[in-house]
């Protein structure tokens, strides 16, 4: 299995899951055009994707799913309460998901992971290709007993480190909006994000992603030095999903 990031930021989100004859789009945040140049980027094609999944209705996530889903005819996966709330619109080939049941699209088993965020019914996912297990979380607002539970013993994750406490507070956000992001339903801290790796069994992880950083509220050092402090792992060692480029194809062997 394999993934790579096409952005990750408040401007737009989408991660690619690949494994054998199945290759998954994770989110769409971009504008149609802009989707197909940075697939192209990463040697991909839109008629390559197997299918679109959907964390939630949130415009960084959700505003290019409809016009790639339409143009090339993809599936598309999401809760009843993320698709109601979205602008996806009509799609051909729409499939309703359970969050709470593991389901699969061709070679990929696919576990959703419910969330506490401020949207109508947001979940994560974890990516199983039969021998090693992605996790992506993010858009969060607090750790939960089963998110700590599902997130345990992977081979590769895709972790938020969305703002800085400090610099959220002393930021020019309005105080509503800093009590938002910062709140249960809001969006992970770098501290947030350092206190689960102390808490979860991350002995088998060949790829920590840090990624949805704040352009506003955080700067990549703050968190990088975060994760570097709770887990003991050299930074160069770490990937930085960046809002511009993302990131290249990471393999897990």
């Amino acid at each position: 299995m394999r993934f790579s990031s096409l952005g990750s930021g408040s401007r737009g989100n989408a991660t690619l899951i690949e494994h054998a004859n199945t290759c998954l789009l994770l989110d769409c945040g971009f504008t149609l055009k802009e989707t197909e140049r940075r697939l192209a980027r990463l040697d991909k094609s839109p008629q390559q994707i197997s299918a679109i999944l959907v964390t939630h209705e949130h415009s960084d996530h959700a505003n290019g799913v409809g016009p790639l889903a339409r143009k090339y005819d993809l599936p598309v996966y999401l809760t009843a309460g993320t698709y109601q709330q979205s602008r996806i619109g009509r799609v051909n080939q729409l499939h309703s998901i359970n969050s709470h049941s593991t389901f699969a699209i061709m070679d990929i088993q696919i576990q959703p992971v419910p969330v506490p965020h401020d949207a109508r019914e947001p979940c994560q996912f974890i990516f199983d290709d039969g021998a090693k297990k992605l996790g992506v979380l993010t858009d969060l607002g607090s750790i939960t007993p089963f998110v700590k539970q599902s997130y345990h013993q992977l081979d590769s994750l895709l972790l938020e480190c969305n703002h800085d406490l400090e610099m959220l507070e002393q930021g020019p956000y309005p105080l509503a909006l800093k009590r938002r992001i910062s709140g249960e339903y809001g969006h992970l801290s770098n501290h947030q994000a350092g206190d689960l790796l102390r808490e979860i069994e991350i002995k088998h992880l060949q790829h920590l992603v840090i990624s949805h950083i704040s352009e506003q509220n955080n700067s990549t050092q703050r968190a990088t030095n975060e994760v570097v402090e709770a887990i003991g792992c050299s930074e160069h060692w770490l990937t930085v999903a960046d809002q511009a480029l993302g990131f290249d194809w990471r393999v897990i062997s």
